[in-house]
């Protein structure tokens, strides 16, 4: 009798066990029963903020519940990052980052309150955006090979500008400089536009600036393109060199931006919010918003996200050193 009962009782809590451990798979199925948070790094009105918006508009249609997006700004990104990094791992705090918040931070900052890699769950990449090298539409260099025989010319005597200090514009230019062998003053401004106007102005000489002020701008025909920093030329101006193409071999910066969530998110959640995100991007609709801020749908798997922000991190942590920029 004691026999039979044991038996039984062990049966018992094996179901249960079984019920218990099918909860989790249960819940990733039904995923969302609730609204999502998209985190933002920056201010409303960016490149990733319009992104986020439009990304958010389409993914609560298709998952039937609210994406509600959320800015975070703030010290570089890492104030939003840190909240991720200490958010549940349930899929609805999620956020969408660029190369900023981890391939520049990594190193830029000397003691983060979160590693960089291990505190992250990488989901998926939504969107690829190159800088564009840009110059006064007077400026008598037309191409690459000339400006940097310009400013090679008359050392310490042209200046570039970029969007801040640790910017990716900024390391854009300290790139450049190194691989062209010559000296050029940087002048860091509080964002692009305001270094796009300093260019406009000619208070500098060029800059390395994103896509939507250097677009219209370019179109109007005040200033002058010389081209992209994407190894690809860019969708939204086919005509434009890449920097490789124009003379500066290896010269590859991509201002990606990637979906990213908590540590310790299952991995079936993670593949169901990628294939979320990946049938997004694809939306023609989402495809003529890219188009009007100069950037290109990408979908990746997790792994090779993961992969790729441990490779950005490594090629740009000598570029940041070399800048001389730091953060506290």
């Amino acid at each position: 009798m004691f026999r039979i009962t044991s038996l039984r009782t062990i049966a018992a809590l094996l179901g249960a066990l079984c019920l218990t451990s099918s909860l989790p798979v249960l819940a990733q199925a039904d995923y969302p029963t609730k609204p999502i948070r998209l985190i933002v790094g920056f201010a409303a009105g960016g490149i990733s903020d319009v992104l986020a918006r439009a990304l958010s508009a389409k993914l609560s249609q298709d998952l039937g519940q609210q994406v509600l997006v959320e800015n975070k700004q703030g010290a570089g990104t890492t104030i939003a990052a840190d909240f991720i990094a200490k958010a549940p791992p349930d899929g609805y705090t999620l956020f969408l980052q660029d190369i900023t918040t981890h391939a520049i931070n990594a190193t830029l900052y000397q003691k983060l309150p979160y590693d960089s890699i291990k505190d992250f769950t990488p989901i998926g990449l939504v969107a690829s955006t190159p800088l564009m090298l840009v110059v006064n539409a007077s400026t008598p260099a037309r191409d690459l090979r000339e400006l940097v025989a310009l400013v090679k010319a008359s050392p310490g005597k042209y200046s570039y500008a970029s969007s801040g200090i640790g910017a990716i514009t900024h390391l854009a230019g300290e790139m450049m400089k190194t691989r062209g062998g010559f000296d050029a003053v940087h002048v860091p401004y509080k964002g692009s536009s305001p270094a796009t106007q300093a260019i406009l102005g000619n208070e500098v000489t060029y800059t390395f600036s994103t896509m939507p002020p250097a677009l219209s701008n370019v179109k109007s025909g005040k200033l002058r393109a010389i081209a992209v920093t994407t190894a690809k030329r860019a969708t939204s101006a086919p005509e434009v060199p890449t920097m490789i193409e124009a003379g500066m071999p290896g010269f590859d910066i991509v201002l990606y931006s990637g979906i990213i969530g908590p540590p310790g998110m299952a991995p079936a959640l993670v593949r169901r919010i990628n294939a979320a995100f990946s049938k997004v991007v694809t939306d023609a609709n989402i495809k003529s918003v890219y188009a009007t801020i100069g950037a290109d749908p990408i979908t990746e798997s997790p792994e090779f996200f993961a992969d790729m922000l441990g490779k950005e991190i490594a090629m740009l942590a000598p570029v940041v050193r070399a800048s001389g920029a730091k953060a506290e």
